[in-house]
């Protein structure tokens, strides 16, 4: 797997591991584990778009070789 797609996946994954421990620190009434959630779903979201710019770099650079081939 490209790890632009890894990034994406992995970044996903955390935004609604995130989005899960955010809701539930809600409903318990506990604010450790809403803030957990919160910098969790920010994290995933930071990720996520690191392979979205990894993704458009490896368009660019292929477009850029085939270019000069």
């Amino acid at each position: 797997m490209k790890r632009s797609t890894q990034d994406k996946a992995q970044g996903k994954f955390h935004e609604i591991k995130g989005k899960v421990k955010e809701k539930a620190g809600q409903l318990t009434n506990n604010p450790n584990l809403q803030a957990e959630g919160t910098i969790e779903k920010a994290a995933g979201k930071v990720q996520k778009k690191i392979g979205q710019v990894e993704e458009a770099l490896e368009k660019s650079l292929r477009r850029l070789v085939v270019r000069q081939s």
